[in-house]
């Protein structure tokens, strides 16, 4: 079973944390959620997992109402907050342990499905849980979350902090639980991982903003964009944005992603300018668009 949001808002005095939201997973699909800090991505999934109550709205995860069958969401998914959140005293073994028993199930009777990430583990087994790196930390929290074998799993940004080696095998882990049947809800602040998804909704002030696979939402960006260095960035950035012509600017790596209001661009003509700015060394080429792009484009609409 999936997941059906239909017009979720949720309010804290006088900030809407959340505004309308409506969106369905589909059975075994992976679904990220992407956005930036404060964008309200926490609290949809406190919603989803029956820790928080909608002001407004229904939803249903694997079947059930978040509200009137709470307890049935419970015992079907499996819960990873962003922030580090088992028993930093007890073990990996005794916080594995701990979780299983609670859900009325042992280590062994569903070892299939997390034996593959708690292999890398296991030598740490007699370890505290708060004396273990980022990567191990994480991955003794996902065999947490899927000792009970849920139906869905809710992942809130589980690589952030983590090293890019880790967020490499957290994710090709992701795609294995993901052929088992599981359907997951990650939510991450990094676009660079919306690709990885099936689907993404990418969210902004607790609004939607756009709904897709990761390749036709790129495709949704009709402007040209430009790779633009020199050798002054921070002069660079501030020349481009009092550049009258300058739809967007922002940095992007090692380049600054730049678009122009006009229809007609001539590089050259962008680059006499950048040198009336005393700069030097200037690189313009043009480049294709990423899911950061359409995002950057979309939240200034």
């Amino acid at each position: 079973m999936g997941i059906t949001i239909s017009n979720i808002s949720k309010s804290y005095k006088k900030v809407k944390a959340l505004q309308h939201i409506s969106f369905d997973v589909k059975p075994g699909e992976l679904f990220g959620l992407i956005g930036p800090d404060g964008a309200g991505k926490t609290t949809l999934f406190r919603i989803l997992t029956t820790l928080l109550i909608a002001n407004e709205g229904l939803a249903t995860v694997a079947g059930f109402d978040v509200v009137a069958d709470y307890k049935s969401i419970r015992k079907n998914v499996g819960y990873m907050p962003g922030k580090f959140s088992l028993y930093q005293d007890l073990t990996v073994k005794e916080n594995l342990t701990f979780f299983a028993t609670i859900f009325g199930t042992t280590i062994e009777e569903n070892y299939d499905l997390i034996k593959e990430i708690y292999v890398q583990i296991e030598p740490f087994k007699n370890r505290r849980a708060g004396k273990l790196s980022g990567g191990m930390k994480q991955k003794l929290a996902l065999c947490c979350a899927l000792i009970h074998k849920p139906e869905v799993l809710f992942l809130d940004e589980p690589t952030t902090g983590v090293d890019p080696v880790s967020r490499k095998e957290f994710w090709e882990m992701l795609k294995r639980l993901q052929q088992k049947g599981i359907t997951i809800l990650v939510s991450t602040p990094y676009m660079d991982e919306a690709a990885l998804c099936d689907r993404i909704a990418l969210i902004q002030d607790g609004k939607i903003l756009e709904i897709d696979t990761p390749q036709a939402i790129v495709k949704h960006y009709s402007k040209p964009i430009y790779n633009v260095r020199a050798h002054n960035m921070y002069q660079l950035i501030n020349s481009l944005k009092e550049y009258q012509y300058n739809h967007s600017v922002y940095p992007f790596g090692e380049y600054v992603h730049y678009t122009d209001k006009r229809t007609s661009f001539n590089p050259e003509e962008l680059k006499m300018y950048l040198e009336s700015e005393n700069l030097t060394n200037i690189e313009i080429k043009i480049t294709v668009a990423t899911i950061e792009d359409t995002f950057m484009e979309l939240a200034k609409s």
